[in-house]
């Protein structure tokens, strides 16, 4: 049965990574596993000291520094241990799943995709701050690769109770609409398709269809079209309307494409206030 993932880091998003995720785990009724994984950049499994060999190093030396990334490894695995353990007392839940990988985060969640619902991960990862950046360094390579949902958790959980999709008609957002009207995440929430474009009697028809699959469903939606750049123009229509989850199909083929593909991608996510679920 496939599982809502939560990847767990010791950054300041992870309480509220953890939290989100048994929100949508409770929603959906699936099982949740804390990931944490042990960048092997940062802690290589075996220290590479050969090059110092032709520096003149003393074997003596060499074995010490040797002893001492093995030392230090151990020390990072007990630390992600403690952090998952503090993730799951955190929750109060004793059926959660604890799992640790030494290697590459991209690399790991790519090889356990088909066991994967849902990807919750945080904006900002646990050297996002030293590194001064904005969003972790591994978000946008995983929102790339992954064909899984994903949902990005800011620092601070508040339970959705609306949320609003970026609605362009593209095959990718029909998609999203079928997925919100079939799922139980969106049980009880208040729906907006947000269309950023001209007013045209072809794009009203389009949100109607997708008033019509959401409302079919029993879910109270509305649609509206406004002028403008897509960023700020999502983000005044999500302010002023209080709304909680902004839920955006990726790799779609409009101006919303556009934008989550290029370079504006970064910047949506730099900006978001919000969760912001990403579909594929």
């Amino acid at each position: 049965m496939p599982h809502l993932f939560a990847c767990i880091d010791g950054s300041p998003s992870s309480p509220a990574v953890c939290d989100y995720a048994a929100w949508a785990s409770q929603r959906l009724s699936t099982p949740l596993t804390l990931l944490h994984v042990l960048d092997h950049q940062t802690y290589p499994v075996a220290g590479n000291l050969t090059g110092n060999i032709g520096l003149g190093s003393r074997e003596a030396l060499l074995t010490e520094l040797a002893e001492l990334d093995e030392r230090r490894n151990k020390l990072a695995l007990e630390q992600g241990r403690l952090m998952l353990e503090a993730a799951r007392d955190r929750l109060d839940a004793d059926e959660i799943r604890l799992r640790q990988r030494h290697g590459d985060l991209l690399e790991c969640v790519l090889e356990l995709e088909q066991d994967i619902r849902l990807l919750v991960m945080g904006r900002q990862g646990d050297t996002s701050g030293f590194q001064g950046r904005d969003i972790g360094s591994h978000l946008e390579s995983v929102i790339r690769a992954l064909h899984r949902p994903i949902l990005v958790s800011p620092v601070q959980f508040s339970a959705p109770r609306s949320a609003m999709l970026a609605y362009d008609g593209s095959e990718t957002v029909r998609k999203g609409v079928r997925m919100i009207a079939a799922s139980p995440l969106f049980r009880d929430m208040s729906i907006h398709l947000v269309m950023v474009g001209a007013d045209t009697n072809d794009a009203w028809a389009q949100l109607e269809a997708g008033l019509n699959v959401l409302r079919d469903a029993g879910l109270t939606a509305e649609a509206v079209i406004r002028p403008g750049e897509v960023e700020p123009t999502l983000h005044a229509y999500q302010q002023d309307h209080g709304i909680d989850l902004l839920v955006m199909g990726a790799y779609g083929h409009s101006r919303i494409r556009q934008f989550l593909v290029g370079s504006t991608t970064t910047q949506m996510l730099r900006t978001a206030t919000s969760a912001l679920l990403l579909l594929r």
